[in-house]
């Protein structure tokens, strides 16, 4: 059995970029919410309403990357999960899912500054390198920022932690 990495911090702090190190380090599979959402509903995105289809099916994703992460793990290969993890909760679930099939767990916690962020978002947007899956306009960052809980000291403490 490998460990599953949960690598976690607000929208344009290098998840992503960390995630892709992390996988070529560990020799470990990576599995991006971003690249599922993008493949799989990005064309059929509504105009109208889209917070609450959009986290149904993330939902819907996140399960299914559960399943082929312990799955993978189980064979001995180590997996990145580079789903964002805004929530403690959401970190919490998936610690707890892979402590009850017996897998090790390692939290990373990457942080920049805001204004880098936002930054690092917009010029992916233009470049659409390795990370890219799909456009954050500014908008969108400045909704989905406030959301982000930040951890606590005792999950830091349990975390490695990457600012960049």
């Amino acid at each position: 059995m490998s460990t599953v990495h949960l690598v976690y911090g607000p929208q344009g702090a290098g998840k992503s970029t960390y995630a892709l190190a992390l996988c070529e380090r560990e020799r470990a599979m990576r599995l991006s919410i971003d690249v599922w959402m993008a493949e799989l509903f990005g064309p059929d995105v509504p105009q109208q309403g889209t917070m609450g289809w959009i986290m149904t099916r993330a939902a819907r994703c996140e399960s299914r990357i559960w399943q082929t992460a312990r799955e993978v793990a189980q064979r001995g290969v180590p997996v990145v999960l580079d789903l964002g993890f805004i929530r403690a909760s959401d970190r919490a679930r998936f610690a707890s899912l892979a402590a009850q099939d017996g897998l090790p767990v390692q939290r990373h916690f990457v942080s920049a500054d805001a204004g880098v962020r936002r930054a690092r978002v917009l010029e992916r947007n233009q470049v659409r390198g390795a990370t890219f899956a799909f456009e954050v306009t500014p908008a969108m960052f400045d909704a989905m920022d406030p959301h982000f809980e930040v951890p606590s000291m005792e999950e830091l403490a349990a975390s490695f932690v990457h600012s960049s």
